[in-house]
């Protein structure tokens, strides 16, 4: 009730037309308990009293009543559905917003098919609960209570006999809502993990074509889709051993209706007219404890896909984590790492004690051995993480103290995983400033060595390049990545590992762009290649998530150490001579 009681609370939102809907169904009640009491006055007074000439305009009443029924019917639906899509159409913003939200800590732990699973199928589920499963409750409880006070009115005893089987009805249908929800619940979870397996193969699909893994694929997916048809079939098999008992005891109460009603009938004691209205009467419960078994059904389901939506909502937002509240305006780009450290929330410690100072327009790179902490030290500057001890600084002010999408919007990244969405080469340079002029879009793409490239497409800047950027080399969507970045003009760049996928070439063209760029800005490098970095103010050399060399590209090679070494692994082997490379870029 927990989680209805939540549901209900987004459909609230459109009291007014709840009203009107509540208004058709009590209505549609009414008029639905008319149509027995009608049957009854057609064989008791029409036929068997012999009020013949009553005959016509009990039929006429029959006709108006289905006339009006179907007015009504109309409007209980539409008014019903139209409440129900905006409310779906509320939760699945609210969902999608709060997903936006969420810290990168929590992105990096969940499966993207889970939440594409519970955006898309969940809430599906819960459309239809809102559209028919709630209609059905209010709807059928109401007629369910006219048909059980007509009935005690017209004959108690029949009542009775006939509401014998109800509290056994009453407790299969409980033990059936029970036992059906986990497996529902089973059910979406495993609907989830197979969304993830095709989203991975989807995403992945070159690689699978590359290593001819296309069967093993198959088979993977075979496993996952089989786990959802067992998981359905459990939640099928409750249904098949509830359903029929459920049956069972509406059809006993049907043979004791018509045995005690045929007794009393031929005893005078009730009429045939009143025995057949009693008899629709408990059509009519029947019917609506038959769809009890189908809305616990539909509610168990709408309710484990609740959860499950539920579960993200109630995930704490980036939002959650404290924003400060001045904004940084004319940012300068001085920056001060004070006694950072680090932790995961598994406790696994990835920074200890980093002390540095950049001064504004400075170019910073980080360099060092796989897993030394570089891009742990870059994420931190604009709160992807917080610190776990110490402070990180932008011109003087600890960056917690900073309006969250203030310190964002100073910064300017380039990641290393290069993302471009399936949108024109203009709005891909421009996601970051969506007002920009094509002038300016057409400025950064020049700057970053774009620009050529996107004018010999079909449209020019208005060319789709596809999802992902399928259609244009790595070291091109890299460019335009940087283009991106620059558009914004941003005090402090972050380049993580932005010229890896280019070649020797490409990168050359990158550098020299970027050189004037760089001037006027706080710059942050992690670069592989030692020609990248040579020209930086500052090299700060990380292993084990600390600092243990820092200095310009001549100082580290003269002190010797781990810079030297990754130095001469690179550059010993005959690619470019010590001193020739010592000059590059």
């Amino acid at each position: 009730m927990h989680t209805i009681r939540r549901l209900l609370v987004f459909a609230g939102r459109y009291w007014q037309w709840l009203l009107l809907t509540s208004v058709c169904l009590i209505t549609l009640a009414a008029l639905e308990l008319v149509g027995p009491q009608l049957i009854r006055l057609i064989v008791d007074d029409a036929l068997k009293g012999g009020h013949s000439h009553m005959l016509a305009y009990y039929c006429l009443g029959i006709v108006a009543l289905a006339v009006v029924t179907g007015i009504f019917t109309f409007g209980q639906q539409y008014l019903t559905e139209f409440t129900a899509q905006k409310t779906i159409y509320d939760i699945r913003n609210t969902l999608f917003d709060h997903i936006q939200r969420l810290s990168f800590s929590y992105h990096d732990e969940a499966e993207t098919g889970q939440l594409i699973s519970r955006a898309t199928s969940d809430v599906q589920a819960l459309s239809r609960f809102l559209g028919h499963g709630i209609t059905h409750v209010v709807g059928d409880t109401l007629v369910f209570l006219g048909v059980l006070v007509i009935c005690l009115k017209m004959n108690w005893h029949l009542a009775l006999v006939a509401l014998a089987t109800s509290p056994i009805l009453a407790v299969a249908v409980f033990k059936f809502g029970g036992k059906i929800r986990p497996l529902y619940t089973a059910a979406q979870n495993q609907r989830g993990d197979m969304t993830t397996a095709i989203q991975q193969n989807l995403m992945g699909i070159r690689v699978v074509k590359a290593f001819a893994r296309e069967n093993h694929e198959i088979e993977k997916f075979d496993k996952q889709s089989i786990g959802l048809l067992e998981r359905n079939m459990e939640a099928a098999v409750v249904s098949a051993r509830y359903m029929p008992f459920m049956d069972f005891l509406t059809a006993a109460a049907v043979t004791l209706i018509l045995w005690y009603g045929g007794v009393q009938v031929i005893n005078k004691v009730l009429t045939i007219g009143a025995l057949l209205a009693f008899n629709a009467y408990l059509g009519m419960l029947i019917g609506r404890v038959r769809m009890a078994g189908w809305i616990v059904n539909m509610t168990q389901n709408a309710v484990a896909a609740a959860d499950r939506v539920f579960e993200i909502l109630d995930t704490h937002p980036e939002s959650h984590v404290k924003d400060g509240t001045k904004r940084l305006t004319d940012c300068k780009g001085g920056v001060e790492f004070r006694n950072v450290s680090f932790s995961y929330s598994d406790g696994s410690k990835v920074l200890r004690n980093i002390n540095l100072e950049v001064q504004p327009g400075e170019m910073v790179a980080f360099v060092g051995p796989t897993g030394s902490g570089k891009s742990t030290v870059i994420n931190l500057l604009p709160r992807f993480y917080d610190v776990t001890d110490g402070a990180i600084l932008v011109d003087g002010v600890d960056i917690r103290d900073y309006k969250l999408k203030s310190l964002r919007q100073s910064i300017g990244i380039v990641a290393q995983e290069t993302f471009l969405f399936g949108d024109t080469a203009k709005e891909n340079i421009a996601y970051g400033k969506p007002d920009a002029e094509l002038e300016d879009v057409i400025e950064a793409a020049k700057s970053a060595n774009i620009h050529d490239f996107i004018e010999g497409l079909p449209e020019g800047y208005e060319t789709h390049i596809g999802e992902r950027g399928v259609n244009v080399s790595g070291g091109q969507k890299q460019r335009i990545s940087i283009a991106r970045a620059l558009l914004m003009n941003p005090p402090i760049l972050i380049m993580d590992d932005s010229t890896s996928s280019v070649d020797t070439e490409t990168e050359a063209l990158i550098q020299n762009a970027l050189v004037s760029l760089m001037e006027s800005r706080t710059t942050f490098v992690i670069a592989q290649r030692i020609s990248t970095i040579q020209r930086a103010d500052k090299i700060v050399v990380l292993d084990k998530g600390r600092i243990v060399e820092t200095g310009t590209h001549q100082e580290l090679l003269a002190n010797g150490g781990i810079y030297k070494d990754i130095y001469y692994l690179q550059f010993e082997k005959g690619e470019h001579s010590a001193e020739s490379s010592a000059t590059d870029v």
